[in-house]
Formats: C-alpha cells, sequence, structure tokens
C-alpha cells in the first residue's frame, strides 16, 4: 500500500520556478513566498525524505527480489580442459542452466514480510515528509510573527526617544525630577534590548527556512494571508493513528513474517525446478573412449523435491529474526504509548495556552481604549473640572507611555498566539490529522 498523493502540475512547477529565480538575482530583494510554497520546497529538499524514499525503493526491491526466486533463472557457461587416463569431469563446451524455486512454506511468509516492509517504507515517507511540512510551517509562522513584532519594536523605540526627549526637556525646566528621565532612558535601552533579540531570533528563522528549502539565506519574506487558521482541534476528537506509528506496527509484522518463515524451513518441503543443457567434446580427453555412447548434445529436465531435517545455522538464523521481531514490536508499542504522552500533555498545555492568549488579547484590547482615551483627552482636556478633586491635565508623556505600553501588549499578543499555533499543529501531527492541515494549506 504505497501513499496516495494528488499531482497538480501547477503546484509541481511553482517552488521549482520560484528556486530559478531567485537563484538568478540573488541581488534582488527579499520576495513574499506562500506558507504552501515553502513547505513543498522543504519536502522536496528534505534529506529526511530523500533517506525515506531510498527506503521505499530498497523495500520495493526486497519484495521483487522474493518474488523472482520463482521465475527461472537463465546461467550459461564453459568448461574447457584436459584430462590424463580415467576423465574426472564433463567435457563441456558450452552450457545452460535453467532453474527456479516452484513451492516452499517459508517463501510465502517472505513475500507477505516484503508486502508489509513496502508498506512501513511508504508510510515512513509519509511520516517524514508530514514531520518536514511542520518545521516548515512552524519556522514560517514564528518568522511572520517575529517580523509583525519587529515592526512594533520599532514604533516602540520611535516613541520611547521622544519620551526621553520630553523627559529631557522637563528635567531641564524642573517640572520632573531626574529619575524621571533616567527612567525613560531605561526604558529605550530595555526595548532596543528586546528589538536586538527579535533581530536574532529573525536571522536565525530565515538561516533554519534556507535549511529547509534550500533557497538563499534572507530571501523568504513570509505572506501573511497565505497562512490558513489552525484548527482548535482537542484530544477526545477522533484518533487517527499517525504515518509513523502505522509504519512501526507494519515493520513488527514484517519482522514477524520473516522469522515465522525461517521456522518453517526445517521439516518442510521444497520443491524446485531444474533443466541444464551440455554441449560437450573429447577433443581433449578420451571420454570417448570410456563411453560407448558418448554424444555432444546433452539435455536433461526435472524437478528437485527436498526437506530439510537438520541444519543448526538454519535455526540461529530463525533465533535471530525472532529477536528482531520482538524488538520491531516493542519500539512500536513504545512508539504508541509516547504519541499518546504527547497528546495528553499538548492537550494540557494547550488549555492554559489558549487562556493565555484570550488574556493577552484583551490586556491588547484594554491598552488600546486607554490609548484612544488619552489621546482623546490629549485633544480635548479634562473638560471643566476645577477644584482639588479635578484630574490633572494629561501632558505628552503619558502619550508616549500609552503608545509604548499599546505596543507591548501587542506584541505579547502575538508571542501569546504563536504558542498557541505551536501547541496546535503539535497536537494536529499527533493526532494524525497532519494531512488535514496540508489539504488546507494548499487550498488556500
Amino acid at each position: 500500500m504505497h501513499v496516495k498523493t494528488t499531482h497538480n502540475p501547477r503546484r509541481a512547477w511553482t517552488p521549482i520556478l520560484l528556486v530559478l529565480a531567485l537563484a538568478a538575482a540573488p541581488s534582488l530583494a527579499p520576495a513574499q513566498v506562500s506558507l504552501a510554497t515553502v513547505v513543498d520546497l522543504a519536502q522536496r529538499n528534505s534529506s529526511a525524505v530523500k533517506l525515506a524514499e531510498a527506503d521505499v525503493q530498497k523495500a520495493d526491491a526486497v519484495l521483487a527480489q522474493t518474488k523472482d526466486v520463482y521465475i527461472p533463472s537463465l546461467t550459461i557457461g564453459s568448461t574447457v580442459g584436459g584430462s590424463i587416463g580415467f576423465p574426472t569431469g564433463q567435457p563441456s563446451v558450452a552450457n545452460a542452466q535453467i532453474q527456479s524455486l516452484v513451492f516452499s512454506f517459508s517463501q510465502q511468509q517472505y513475500v507477505r514480510a516484503a508486502h508489509a516492509g513496502v508498506q512501513a517504507a511508504s508510510l515512513s515517507l509519509k511520516d517524514a515528509r508530514e514531520q518536514v511540512a511542520l518545521d516548515a510551517s512552524t519556522a514560517y509562522i514564528e518568522l511572520d510573527t517575529v517580523n509583525r513584532e519587529l515592526e512594533a519594536a520599532h514604533q516602540q523605540e520611535s516613541f520611547t526617544d521622544r519620551l526621553v526627549s520630553i523627559e529631557q526637556e522637563r528635567t531641564e525646566a524642573g517640572v520632573d525630577p531626574l529619575s524621571d528621565a533616567l527612567q525613560a532612558r531605561l526604558k529605550a535601552a530595555q526595548l532596543k534590548l528586546n528589538r536586538l533579540h527579535l533581530e536574532t531570533r529573525a536571522a536565525t528563522l530565515a538561516k533554519q527556512l534556507a535549511v529547509l528549502t534550500g533557497l538563499p539565506v534572507g530571501s523568504i519574506t513570509p505572506d501573511h494571508a497565505s497562512i490558513p487558521e489552525i484548527p482548535a482541534v482537542k484530544a477526545d476528537e477522533p484518533l487517527h493513528p499517525t504515518a509513523g506509528i502505522e509504519s512501526a506496527g507494519l515493520l513488527a509484522r514484517s519482522r514477524q513474517l520473516q522469522a515465522h518463515g525461517d521456522a518453517l524451513t526445517t521439516l518442510r518441503p521444497q520443491l524446485s525446478f531444474g533443466a541444464v543443457y551440455n554441449l560437450d567434446s573429447d577433443k581433449l580427453n578420451n571420454y570417448s573412449y570410456y563411453y560407448q555412447h558418448f554424444t555432444e548434445n546433452n539435455f536433461s529436465v526435472g524437478f528437485s523435491f527436498q526437506i530439510p531435517l537438520f541444519d543448526r545455522g538454519q535455526r540461529d538464523k530463525f533465533r535471530q529474526s525472532a529477536a528482531d521481531a520482538l524488538r520491531a514490536t516493542v519500539e512500536a508499542e513504545q512508539a504508541q504509548q509516547q504519541n499518546d504522552i504527547q497528546i495528553a500533555s499538548l492537550t494540557g498545555n494547550l488549555r492554559e495556552l489558549d487562556a493565555l492568549a484570550e488574556v493577552a488579547s484583551l490586556r491588547q484590547q484594554i491598552a488600546d481604549e486607554q490609548l484612544k482615551t488619552v489621546l482623546a483627552q490629549l485633544e480635548l482636556g479634562n473638560g471643566a473640572e476645577t477644584g482639588p478633586s479635578a484630574q490633572p491635565q494629561l501632558t505628552p508623556k503619558a502619550e508616549q507611555l500609552a503608545r509604548i505600553d499599546e505596543r507591548q501588549k501587542f506584541e505579547d499578543a502575538l508571542d501569546a498566539g504563536l504558542d498557541l499555533a505551536k501547541a496546535r499543529l503539535s497536537l494536529l501531527r499527533a493526532l494524525g490529522h497532519m494531512e488535514d492541515w496540508l489539504n488546507e494549506l494548499h487550498a488556500k
């Protein structure tokens, strides 16, 4: 059972044309590349996918080999030599042999094991492609988020520069103490540090995407519109076994069939077919002197029936294959258990991240409303309120502080949303719904 993929000629050529364009014009500014294109390029460029494809080819060859023993094989050769006295060998000038397996209990199991091996390799290839898609999607979404945070960070720094200037003027005028000016400078230094941290993250993610896709570093600018909404899956939804777990189970099945085939080699009949043709000559020996009915053309055909009674080496081989089968079975069980643990862990984390994202979003909305209030008060004043209980008139300092706080809450909301998106993608893969995400991605 091979993995079925839908072929779309236009989609297949898009990544190739993009690679050629970027390679031919390395000096051009970074271009917007969709998430679907990045995933396609990553899957084409991935060494893990290429290794999995090689395993599929190997499994196909093993299956063909187990079946080909039933197809007669033809061998031709020649044995030329002389003898003194009684001839010790057949004087064959040319010979041809045909032989094949007709029936074997063990070979039937080997064929079934090879079939399971092909299915396991195909699912392992699918699993590798899904993992690469997850890695590329995560890096792409994170780079898009970091770029948006960087834009907000640059805005923050411009607001902070204005705040430092305002505090410097107020300090020189004796309105505010020197500590307020120092606090403003400290805020500017902290925002600069945050901006440098974001730039480092962006550079690292750009390098990661370059390694994944094979494109030049910095040539990919994420297109936010190409990112589909990640479904909010839950652990109680129908669980589809992942390709990796199914592959491990089929590999264990293949090892078990292989061991069963080795066990059937003893005390089980085996039937083979053979045919031999010899072109003999007595020019270099004295065959005709000893054999009165010597002929040049000789042909024989028949069946060979064998029942192995005792073979110590074959018994040891069975012990080895049985141990391999046991190991593969345990590894398949471990893979399932680890996936179950991952689902439970991701489900718990997802509830917390969902709540954190909601809190961050509400804080950002509150900061936005507070900024609007500050701007309105600066424009209209504090109304007709007078007396000791009246609210003091807001200053440009309050405006800059409100703008800085709103941008910070915006960055916090982006970070919380990124963590939530990563957890949802990981849970999609653990639940076996990664293919649904890829279908939605290519339909975007």
